[in-house]
């Protein structure tokens, strides 16, 4: 009995002393609330056989200059690390608030000699989040309610695999509720208030309206779900609805418009498939609908559907691998000369976490763009190398 209780003595000292060293090294918040601090430090090295839009992170491919100079090349960088931080607060309003940011330094990149060793820090994502047992408030800079998935991937960070090639991402501040039931099976229904977006270039300080903040209406979008099981044993379905407006000549409007499907389901323990389709116009707004093409002929919204899915093994925490293509085709007699036609990604990846938060990743991918010219093709390679805490 002296031994088991000294034995037992010992241990509540030891973790006594762990329970110490994690208060010390917790993140403290002016506000007294449970606050976290997370990050991803990642070095890319990547090549490309051909002109691209970007060549860390391309999504599709340019027609050759005459330059005489070759249009392939390697590089690195490392403007895709991210940093995020969250507060918690257990009940607020009878909901648990969750208020979180994550940025990178994928906002382009000072004007020097230093090129991309140079990069801009950009605000991803701001959200506060208020949940309920069967609802939730969100406010801040999301992901669109009607694609919020994105495939995994560490050689796209700072702009998602299968932009311009069905993937509509863009981050922006926006207002969501949702409402669920409860149950194995939740049903849910969701509503969304979007700032109106172009997605136009802008200046390096000075804003002016674009031509869908002009229209004075916001973007909405409305989608409905339903989810079963928990993590790598369930799933969720989902169906949306956007609809947004554009200042015209002459004081009229054009509308933008969009179905979208949207799909993440476990097979197995071990295996996932996610993905997203779409049919609509005028979608550039939304991350690169219609392969950043908004209006064509005669000024007319661009058509366009697309999608991308992807099919990923996860036999353990240490490893992920996975197989995924996308692609936009835009109604072709409504591309502007010169535009782009069709566009298409194909990509595969592999991501080790061999311990100590190390993460190794590496991925292939070829894109197809095409133009009534031809069609060129882009095949980048991207290694990655990081850690995660």
């Amino acid at each position: 009995m002296r031994a088991r209780l000294e034995r037992a003595e010992a241990a509540i000292r030891e973790l006594q002393g762990q329970l110490a060293a994690q208060g010390e090294s917790s993140l403290r918040t002016r506000s007294g609330v449970r606050g976290e601090f997370s990050g991803r430090v990642l070095m890319n090295g990547f090549s490309n056989s051909a002109r691209t839009n970007n060549t860390d992170v391309p999504t599709f491919v340019r027609p050759d200059t005459a330059s005489g100079l070759p249009a392939s090349g390697v590089g690195g960088a490392m403007r895709q690390t991210t940093l995020g931080a969250a507060v918690v607060v257990p009940s607020v309003f009878g909901a648990e608030f969750r208020g979180d940011i994550d940025v990178d330094f994928f906002g382009g990149q000072r004007p020097s000699s230093g090129g991309r060793t140079f990069p801009l820090i950009r605000l991803r994502t701001a959200r506060g989040t208020l949940t309920w047992r069967h609802g939730e408030l969100l406010f801040g800079q999301e992901s669109p309610l009607t694609s919020g998935l994105n495939p995994i991937s560490l050689a796209s960070v700072g702009t998602p695999g299968f932009t311009s090639a069905g993937n509509l991402w863009l981050w922006i501040p926006q207002l969501r509720g949702t409402l669920e039931t409860a149950g194995r099976v939740r049903f849910g229904v969701q509503g969304a208030v979007l700032a109106p977006m172009s997605s136009d270039a802008t200046g390096l300080f000075d804003t002016d309206f674009d031509i869908a903040e002009r229209s004075k209406r916001p973007t909405v979008q409305g989608r409905v779900r339903v989810r079963w099981g928990g993590d790598r044993a369930g799933g969720e379905l989902g169906v949306g609805a956007h609809r947004g407006w554009f200042a015209a000549k002459g004081d009229s409007l054009i509308v933008g418009q969009m179905v979208s499907a949207d799909a993440r389901v476990h097979l197995t323990r071990f295996v996932e498939l996610r993905g997203e389709a779409f049919d609509g116009k005028a979608l550039r707004g939304l991350g690169g609908g219609g392969i950043g093409q908004n209006f064509g002929v005669n000024g007319v919204a661009v058509s366009t559907r697309g999608g991308w899915a992807q099919l990923n093994l996860i036999p353990s925490e240490r490893v992920t691998v996975g197989f995924g293509s996308g692609v936009d085709d835009p109604t072709d007699v409504l591309v502007s000369a010169g535009g782009r036609l069709r566009n298409q990604a194909s990509a595969g990846h592999l991501q080790l976490r061999p311990g100590g938060g190390i993460v190794l990743g590496a991925e292939w991918r070829r894109i197809w763009t095409r133009y009534a010219s031809a069609t060129r093709t882009n095949d980048h390679i991207n290694v990655a190398v990081g850690f995660e805490w």
